[in-house]
């Protein structure tokens, strides 16, 4: 894969930044809380710095979010072409409406499911994997910041029983999902049950997004694909849609409840 033009920009900085400041890359590193093996390849671009390295770069540097601001430009580029748009559209959004009947939503995944499902699509190679998991994972922070969006995600209860990963990566992400929809106010999770038989979302997953205006738009993904839609026609449909699936959901409550039962089988 070819190597991001901004990861080599964090390297060169981090390099010239540390040196600055007198400090050895050891001493970096125990300031930092990461090991020394992992910041000095960090400062030659062979791995990606986590959201969480770069603020705390920022911190012991002093460079006012300089180290953040970069590593944010490397998810962006290390996103497949036609998905870079999106998560500009999740950070401004202030209402995240996901219908997915096949996976877990992205925001709500664990870095062990997130994996399985990039290993076992067969697109990437396993340094790009890590890159797309890394990726993934540093989107849902959306979900915990001040002001949060509103995130409403229905899932499919066959979401829940189809093996991904091995039945320990499917039972921690399914109580992670009963965690986050007990402990975080501004998100719910419901479940449609196989009970419900034949209903609209069967077409396919889709996410609505909220901009602060007020005005939606639709974003759809395919196995290589993926727009956003805003044509209010299109829109209003997909609204309507969201409604009937919504109809067939059970309760937030009833929804946990049923995770948390069905996580309990995967042993």
């Amino acid at each position: 894969m070819k190597r991001s033009s901004m990861l080599e920009h964090f390297a060169e900085e981090l390099r010239l930044t540390r040196t600055a400041v007198g400090m050895s890359q050891t001493a970096l590193a125990e300031a930092l809380s990461y090991s020394a093996a992992l910041v000095a390849k960090v400062e030659t671009g062979e791995r990606r710095p986590s959201l969480d390295f770069a603020h705390r770069c920022d911190s012991v540097l002093g460079t006012g979010g300089r180290f953040e601001r970069i590593q944010r430009r490397i998810s962006r580029e290390v996103l497949v072409s036609w998905f870079r748009d999106w998560p500009i559209i999740e950070e401004e959004a202030t209402a995240l409406r996901w219908f997915e009947p096949i996976y877990v939503p992205g925001l709500l995944q664990t870095g062990a499911y997130a994996r399985a499902i990039m290993d076992g699509a067969g697109f990437f190679a396993p340094d790009e994997i890590d890159q797309q998991v890394a990726t993934r994972l540093d989107r849902q922070p959306v979900l915990t910041r001040d002001r949060p969006p509103l995130f409403i995600a229905v899932i499919d209860e066959y979401v829940l029983r189809r093996r991904i990963g091995d039945p320990e990566v499917m039972r921690e992400q399914l109580r992670h999902l009963v965690k986050l929809g007990s402990t975080l106010p501004r998100v719910r999770i419901q479940v449609v049950p196989l009970s419900a038989g034949a209903y609209p979302g069967l077409d396919g997953p889709f996410v609505i997004a909220t901009y602060p205006q007020g005005e939606d738009v639709v974003y759809l993904e395919g196995q290589r694909y993926a727009q956003v839609i805003d044509r209010s026609e299109y829109v209003r449909q997909i609204v309507e849609i969201w409604e009937s699936i919504r109809g067939e959901a059970l309760s937030q409550q009833q929804s946990l409840d049923l995770i948390a039962e069905v996580a309990e089988t995967w042993i």
